[in-house]
């Protein structure tokens, strides 16, 4: 189920929904302007940055739609006043949400999510799976590739899966900023997806896995190979952090933050949290 699908589940049950809207940040803030969630009278969907400032907006937005009324302005100062430290202050539009809106906020969530960055994940062996697993959950477009129809049967995770016999045609035709990890069953294959990878010249992240060992190696195989192909940009070995661990869960969790680093150095559009929502006894 997409998070389209989910946001539209939750904003066609019955009962008034509203919006808050983070209009305008001044200083220091949890989040941006233009970040938006959704409030009813017993669930939630998204987040302005939680805390004492979010519990006023939800506790505000519930009275306002109770009573009947269309729109409210809170302007809020995230000081010990309220129990935060931030130092900033934020004005909240609160606004009840006619059919019109739902469709508009639908219509933005599916945007977004069209314009999210793709990652590729070459490998679907035990660390590929268990990176798949996180990448569900964030706001990347996950593509988890293998030769072996086998171990992609063995993902439960909702991401796209394909069963590719050329995985590099799966590289070449990747659009321009995606990440690749490449940890397939065989070192080969391995070199030959890291080259394709790199001889791109736009991907936001290349990883590899293995030691420093095999990136010497890989190394060398790519100067007699890939006409001298440059491999400074490589990231092998990856998940690195500090960490010896070398549990599938934990290099995964390590990978999935490099990658997520590299790919939204710059901020992303605003909009509503993609995932469930929360449906909560109301206060």
């Amino acid at each position: 189920m997409t998070a389209v699908h989910k946001l539209n589940l939750f904003l066609s049950e019955p009962g008034a929904v509203a919006s808050l809207r983070l209009i305008r940040v001044r200083g220091s803030s949890p989040r941006s302007t233009g970040t938006e969630m959704y409030v009813r009278e017993t669930g939630l969907w998204g987040t302005i940055g939680g805390g004492q400032l979010e519990h006023l907006a939800i506790d505000a937005a519930r009275k306002m739609l109770r009573e009947g009324n269309l729109v409210q302005h809170l302007d809020v100062p995230l000081g010990p006043e309220i129990g935060q430290c931030c130092g900033g202050r934020v004005e909240i539009a609160i606004t009840s949400m006619e059919a019109s809106d739902k469709e508009l906020a639908l219509a933005a969530l599916q945007s977004a999510e069209a314009q999210q960055p793709a990652t590729y994940i070459l490998g679907a062996g035990h660390v590929g799976r268990a990176l798949a697993d996180l990448l569900q959950h964030l706001p990347v477009r996950t593509v988890l590739v293998d030769q072996r129809q086998d171990e992609l049967a063995l993902s439960a995770a909702n991401v796209e899966k394909r069963l590719s016999a050329i995985p590099e045609i799966e590289v070449m035709n990747a659009p321009a900023g995606s990440a690749f990890v490449v940890l397939t069953h065989d070192h080969g294959l391995d070199f030959l997806l890291a080259s394709a990878a790199l001889q791109r010249g736009d991907a936001a992240y290349v990883g590899l896995i293995g030691s420093a060992t095999k990136r010497a190696k890989f190394a060398s195989w790519a100067k007699k190979h890939c006409d001298g192909l440059s491999i400074a940009p490589l990231i092998c070995p990856i998940g690195a952090g500090g960490s010896r661990d070398k549990r599938p869960a934990v290099i995964a969790a390590l990978v999935a933050a490099e990658v997520i680093t590299a790919q939204t150095s710059e901020p992303a559009a605003v909009s509503p949290e993609w995932g469930t929502a929360l449906h909560i006894a109301a206060q």
